[in-house]
């Protein structure tokens, strides 16, 4: 075993046997966990043992951490304005219930070790910033080191806190159904997965130059109720992609085992979050419970991308429960599922007797952020110590999103949870930091090199030819597309935010317009071609619309709420004019091309008529897209889901019970329809909008 190259800030380096050895705990000797050539299991337990009860119980909770940079006007900063040291009395999320502290106290006080990083700076910034967080925790008793995670930073899209955090810093994909799509184009032509190969490993080199070594992704979970809010970071509705994409993901990522060169991924959303009541979200209370209507549901669906997923470094449940009442019996493995009604965070058969001993998994729980405060579903006549001993008994080692070491304590001290299962939390949390090489030589990480080596990685080209793959056409009716050399185009996107569509139309026309072969024009009566693009947007993950999920193309469209109060709802603002530009050049012998962008399983029957051209795509760039329309780049995307065709096919009658299962992915829908109701779409060429759907140029 060679000798590591050590780099320390604040302890010092000691000489045993002619080897060098960090004294992280400055007692001027060789303790076993400073010890690289020992396993990381038996470093890991005598650091264990070494460990007080209140080092112990920071190390079991993850918390939001924001960078110097990012600090108010005027707020404490320390080491150059790198580090926050800001106190804020009231957290300033819906995560975040008590007191927030600066980084220092954070890590000297409550010996907290994880953070989650949502600022979006330059890959050196970052870096720089996990060295200071790692230099102030080198300087505690034990010099344990600090670990960052981060929503994923590669995938393109609108900034949506908890779930789209950071982008533009990375190499950029299109969102991740744009990459299933991708791929299934690919798979389409004869080839395999290896796109989501290539993703995961170009990724993994810009992350580790940023110092972020832990992953809140990928989505394992399988989209089955079109309305839920968190379609957008799946994969789509194929349990055989899913399967595909989280085994090679995790590959990409971490290797073969977890190493100094890897990026530990915390697989989500245990068991699958797919399964919603009609799309509302487990955020809040509506969103509370898994329904499993269906026999075999959860196994056939939702579980076989966790499995495909076992080497991941962690499993993050679901903040939901499953629902008794509203649910069949489910089987795993023959056996039936004893559902008890509380959030999975809390469930000890699914984590310890399933995930665990069936399954095999070896990593350790990340809990969802907030489950021990706002989304404690199940446990809310709990007080906070009860809650957390729920939680780490039923298997669950690292609470998400808090700061509070007090109760967590306070349940370890009323004999609510035992030291045996507290050491063991800590020792798996510990293992993937002996792992990782963070007590060795990869605590710090080379800051002025960071930028230079995102801006050289190989996801930027990769991205480029991801971005063209993901795009999908839908229906080219009389052969619309591609467009001759030299067509005139008029090009204009509609969002729900008008300020929005003003800026997005004014990127639009500008990679439209450097295309080879398409000349953009100012005036929709001045061109050959209307490319109209719309970006719906419905509802927030974080609070309850009204009644159901908006899924249409729609301004101002009169609904009526759960409690039958009628209110309004816009997906796209000027939704009517676009129908009116449409309806205008098709009047004129304009070709209309539309473009569809799918962060939701949009209903389009009103939209697709329109359309000489349909186009989906899933923030694909604008000069992708346009790639495809001159026939720059042949068309060959595949869609990751089966949109609903109208309405009908996801009407929710009095007693909450949708005509089409919520359990079920899409493209296995039609067969518990009511006779005469098709789920999917078909349009005017004869074309079924399913999951697997995409026009070439010689169809």
């Amino acid at each position: 075993m060679e000798q590591p190259k050590l780099e320390t800030r604040v302890k010092n380096i000691i000489e045993v046997d002619g080897l060098k050895f960090k004294d992280l705990n400055g007692n001027g000797k060789l303790d076993p966990y400073e010890d690289w050539r020992l396993p990381y299991e038996e470093r890991a337990k005598d650091l264990v043992s070494k460990m007080n009860l209140d080092e112990k119980v920071g190390n079991m909770l993850i918390n939001t951490r924001r960078t110097g940079y990012n600090t108010p006007e005027g707020g404490e900063t320390s080491h150059d304005g790198i580090i926050d040291e800001e106190v804020i009395e009231q957290g300033a999320t819906i995560f975040a219930m008590r007191k927030v502290w600066g980084t220092t106290y954070t890590i000297e006080d409550l010996h907290i070790r994880h953070f989650i990083l949502r600022d979006n700076f330059s890959p050196t910034e970052l870096a720089r910033w996990n060295n200071k967080l790692n230099e102030i925790a080198e300087g505690t008793r034990l010099g344990i080191p600090t670990i960052t995670t981060s929503n994923p930073r590669n995938d393109n899209g609108e900034f949506v806190f908890g779930m789209n955090d950071a982008m533009g810093v990375f190499s950029t994909f299109p969102a991740t159904m744009g990459l299933a799509a991708a791929v299934l184009g690919e798979k389409a032509l004869g080839k395999d997965g290896q796109l989501f190969t290539d993703y995961a490993e170009a990724a993994r080199i810009e992350w580790k130059a940023a110092g972020i070594r832990k992953g809140y992704m990928y989505m394992a979970d399988v989209m089955t109720d079109p309305r839920w809010q968190r379609t957008y970071g799946t994969f789509g509705e194929s349990p055989d992609l899913i399967v595909d994409a989280m085994e090679r993901i995790v590959q990409g990522f971490q290797g073969d085992e977890l190493g100094p060169d890897s990026i530990a991924l915390t697989t989500k959303h245990y068991p699958g979050g797919g399964p919603r009541e009609n799309g509302f979200d487990p955020h809040y209370v509506e969103g509370k419970w898994n329904v499993y209507a269906t026999p075999g549901s959860l196994e056939k669906y939702h579980m076989p991308g966790f499995k495909a997923a076992i080497k991941s470094a962690s499993m993050m449940p679901y903040y939901s429960a499953p629902s008794i009442e509203k649910s069949v019996v489910q089987k795993l493995d023959g056996i039936d599922v004893p559902f008890e009604e509380v959030g999975f965070t809390f469930n000890w058969y699914l984590i310890e007797e399933v995930l665990r001993k069936r399954m095999g998994y070896k990593g350790y729980i990340n809990s969802d952020s907030g489950v021990t405060d706002n989304m404690c579903w199940g446990v809310e006549d709990l007080d906070r110590p009860g809650r957390f001993a729920k939680a780490v008994n039923a298997g669950t080692d690292l609470i998400a999103d808090t700061n509070n070491v007090e109760d967590l304590k306070e349940a370890v001290e009323r004999g609510m949870i035992s030291m045996e299962r507290i050491d063991e939390a800590n020792f798996r949390l510990l293992m993937e930091m002996f792992q990782l090489g963070l007590f060795d030589d990869q605590t710090y990480v080379d800051a002025e090199a960071a930028d230079d080596i995102v801006a050289n990685s190989p996801g930027w080209e990769i991205a480029k030819d991801v971005h063209r793959k993901s795009v999908v056409l839908m229906k080219n009716s009389n052969k619309t597309l591609p467009l001759a050399d030299g067509t005139k185009v008029y090009v204009q996107m509609w969002h729900k935010k008008p300020e929005v569509s003003e800026q997005k139309t004014a990127e639009a026309r500008e990679q439209i317009g450097s295309v080879d072969g398409l000349v953009v024009v100012d005036k929709p009566e001045d061109a050959e071609a209307l490319i109209l693009m719309v970006d719906p947007q419905s509802g927030d993950y974080f609070n309850a619309t009204p009644g159901l999920l908006e899924l249409t193309i729609c301004e101002n469209k009169p609904l009526k709420a759960v409690d039958g109060t009628p209110y309004t709802e816009t997906t796209v603002s000027g939704a009517e004019e676009f129908r009116q530009m449409a309806r205008d050049g098709r009047e004129r012998g304009q070709k209309v091309i539309i473009s569809v962008n799918y962060s939701l399983a949009w209903i389009i029957d009103d939209v697709e008529p329109l359309a000489d051209a349909l186009i989906g795509s899933f923030h694909s760039f604008f000069d992708a897209q346009g790639e495809v329309i001159a026939g720059k780049f042949k068309p060959q995307g595949k869609l990751p889901i089966t949109p609903p065709g109208t309405e009908a096919a996801i009407a929710v009658d009095e007693n909450g019970v949708c005509v089409s299962p919520n359990d079920v992915p899409g493209y296995d829908k039609q067969q518990y329809m009511p006779e005469g109701l098709d789920y999917a779409w078909t349009d005017s060429d004869g074309n079924v909008y399913k999951l697997g759907h995409g026009l070439t140029y010689e169809d």
